[in-house]
């Protein structure tokens, strides 16, 4: 009796360790890429993997491509061809071929967060050249950390301002959303660099249907409260660099037209003036540069019906769920959008400014 109580005991034990992780894999079985590429030709698409390698002491990457119906058809077909198996999870960049974002991403945005293989907090990048050459551009290059690309977005060492930072569930939310649209950072390889930011691609509803410039993404970026410090403005009276940045908001119905008011408020330290120039005469000046930008901005993502500062979220309690279906097409072109700057120069850095005309 007790021999079989105890043999009951062990199968027990030994049925429990079979339900472990049985279908895990040794972390030196496993090829880890930092960055993805994704391009498509005709029904196919075709998939980039940076794969960072130490050789030497010396921190390079080697680029693996496979082409397929399904992401996840590539991945196999790569896995079975390599000495290790790949995981996706650790992906940090996905890099869109243009063309494949003009077509439209919402096939492969769903398939990335139904399948969870690719993570969805992975940042997300439109290639404005040919991917293939710019994954070419990438291969051996020597980096000290990651992958040359992969810091291009980091915010401790080479963001800007002026590049948004989106992930693959703010694309997907945006497509399943009423009211919100997105931009994704747009990069290019020239001559002097590997990777240079060229602007931002206005996607809508998952498909790319047009482009910020640099100047303009700021502005996108700061009404989403990313901060802009660091950056700077030159201006005819002088130079100044933001230090910091704040948005405020106000919404209302009239009449069943959608009125929006915002307010940037920015906080600058002078660099540079020229000619004696005031600081009033320099705060008039860079508040009418940046309602300029504002104005064009607005006109080009309104005329697209795209959303991209998620403006219809503030008219969720004006405009009922159902009537919120056609934001886009008939409230947002009535939107009557008023921008204000508002300029606190808090540092004059080591400059005077002239006496007889300082405010």
């Amino acid at each position: 009796m007790v021999s079989r109580k105890l043999g009951l005991c062990l199968s027990l034990v030994f049925i429990l360790g079979l339900t472990g992780c049985w279908d895990n894999k040794d972390i030196n079985h496993r090829m880890m890429p930092v960055v993805l590429g994704i391009t498509k030709n005709q029904e196919d698409y075709k998939l980039f993997l940076q794969i960072p390698k130490t050789t030497g002491g010396v921190m390079q990457t080697t680029i693996v491509s496979e082409t397929g119906s399904t992401i996840n058809q590539i991945i196999d077909k790569m896995s079975a061809n390599l000495e290790s198996d790949i995981d996706l999870l650790h992906t940090k960049v996905i890099v869109v071929d243009r063309k494949l974002a003009e077509e439209g991403m919402k096939d492969l945005i769903s398939g990335f967060m139904r399948s969870r293989d690719v993570p969805s907090k992975a940042l997300l990048a439109i290639s404005q050249n040919d991917i293939e050459n710019f994954f070419s551009a990438l291969e051996n290059q020597e980096h000290a950390e990651e992958t040359v690309l992969l810091d291009f977005f980091e915010k401790n060492a080479g963001w800007n301002p002026q590049i948004p930072l989106t992930r693959v569930w703010q694309v997907y939310h945006s497509i399943h959303s009423y009211t919100k649209d997105v931009s994704i950072a747009m990069i290019s390889k020239d001559n002097d660099s590997i990777c240079e930011f060229v602007g931002g691609a206005v996607i809508k509803n998952g498909k790319m249907v047009d482009v910020l410039d640099t100047n303009e993404t700021l502005l996108y970026n700061a009404f989403n409260d990313e901060s802009n410090q660091g950056k700077i403005e030159v201006l005819d009276e002088g130079s100044v660099m933001i230090l910091g940045n704040r948005m405020n908001h106000e919404s209302k119905m009239v009449n069943g037209r959608p009125y929006f008011h915002s307010t940037l408020q920015l906080n600058v330290m002078v660099l540079e003036t020229r000619e004696e120039a005031s600081s009033e005469e320099i705060k008039k000046s860079l508040t009418a540069l940046l309602q300029e930008r504002y104005e064009i901005m607005f006109s080009k993502i309104q005329s697209r019906e795209a959303d991209i500062l998620g403006i219809g979220q503030f008219f969720r309690k004006e405009i009922s769920r159902k009537e919120l279906k056609g934001w886009r097409s008939k409230y947002y072109p009535e939107l009557v959008f008023k921008q204000d700057i508002k300029i606190n120069i808090q540092n004059e850095g080591n400059l005077k400014m002239p006496s007889g005309k300082e405010s």
